[in-house]
């Protein structure tokens, strides 16, 4: 089946309204109120840090074709040996090092 020029444009065009809609309103309701209410703010704390999992837990949980593969995955050690050091130092640079250190030798040993 195939979609003419304007159908796409159209889809295109009502999705991108529908998104900014959607930003907009919490922009616009949060101008108006004048305290955001405790559950609300409680909430908004955790969406760093789900933002940055949904990031980067795809790039380490590659699934490979034997569980040996996937277990010797390169990224998945480095981040395991990353959040090793960030449970010990509390320091996000310390954590960054270790793991970017980490994985650059993995890949230069030939793991993964």
């Amino acid at each position: 089946m195939s979609y003419s020029a304007l159908e796409i444009w159209t889809v295109v065009f009502v999705v991108g309204i529908a998104t900014f809609a959607i930003r907009f309103s919490f922009v616009a309701l949060f101008g108006r109120v004048e305290t955001v209410p405790p559950r609300v703010e409680t909430a908004l704390r955790y969406v760093p840090s789900a933002v940055l999992a949904a990031l980067v837990v795809p790039s380490l949980l590659v699934v490979r074709p034997t569980l040996g593969a996937t277990l010797v995955n390169a990224e998945l050690v480095a981040g395991a040996v990353a959040v090793v050091a960030a449970w010990y130092t509390e320091d996000i640079f310390a954590t960054i090092a270790v793991g970017m250190v980490t994985l650059h030798v993995l890949r230069f040993v030939g793991v993964g």
